[in-house]
């Protein structure tokens, strides 16, 4: 897994600026009902965000991450990737995930995606980006190249080997966030998943932070705040770019 269960985005609270948010229960095309989070700032907002989690699925930390997000003027909306297997009920922190991660699909979590994207959509965004967490990592990655119309795909220390695949067919930009000291992703995974976006010609921003293992992105990790600093002033400033 990703996270500890008391485990925060790294990532300054915004005082005072108002915020909403919503537990909502989603619908896919081909009809499965998933959990998710959607945190809005008090304002229209043109520009929404997608979060895919870690293996857990949605729990508190994408939920504090959805907020921060809407803290800065943008809907952001949290899904979890198990409503064909567990429906769309809370879960307790230690639970056993691994068999439901290995029951799902990319073809599942795009359609859920997708669903996110029309929710975003419809309250009134014309920009959409996804920002991904280690399984969430390659998942939003593989979201541009899946034709739902994103601005950007954000990743941090995804796994390389489960979008190379599908580099050829990405329709939008990526940010590449990965740790230089991750034990299950290696500078050299980095380095073929960057060959394969120059052979197609792709738009993209890899960053390996030197020492930073994998879950850098965590406000217990006090060692690589600057780390963590770093990659959120290049998530902020890649959205204003594209958006």
């Amino acid at each position: 897994m990703c996270f500890d269960d008391d485990s925060a985005p790294p990532i300054p609270v915004i005082s005072g600026a108002a915020v909403s948010h919503d537990d909502l229960t989603l619908t896919a095309a081909d009809g499965n009902e998933f959990a998710a989070f959607r945190a809005m700032p008090d304002g229209p907002a043109t520009t929404g965000v997608v979060v895919l989690p870690d293996v857990r699925g949605l729990y508190h930390f994408y939920e504090e991450l959805a907020l921060r997000f809407a803290e800065r003027g943008y809907a952001a909306l949290a899904m979890d990737y198990f409503g064909r297997t567990l429906g769309v009920g809370k879960r307790e922190n230690d639970w056993d995930f691994r068999p439901h991660v290995d029951a799902t699909t990319q073809e599942g979590i795009q359609a859920d995606v997708r669903a996110c994207v029309a929710d975003l959509r419809a309250l009134g965004c014309t920009s959409i980006f996804t920002i991904g967490f280690c399984f969430g990592g390659s998942n939003s990655w593989n979201a541009a190249a899946s034709g739902h119309g994103l601005k950007g795909a954000i990743g941090y220390y995804g796994r390389p080997a489960r979008f190379l695949d599908n580099a050829a067919r990405i329709d939008a930009p990526l940010l590449i966030l990965q740790g230089g000291a991750d034990q299950a992703i290696s500078h050299e995974d980095n380095l073929e998943l960057e060959q394969a976006l120059q052979a197609h010609g792709k738009e993209y921003e890899l960053i390996e932070y030197e020492g930073a293992p994998h879950s850098f992105f965590d406000r217990k990790q006090e060692e690589f705040k600057e780390a963590s600093d770093d990659s959120w002033r290049r998530v902020l400033e890649f959205i204003s770019r594209y958006e």
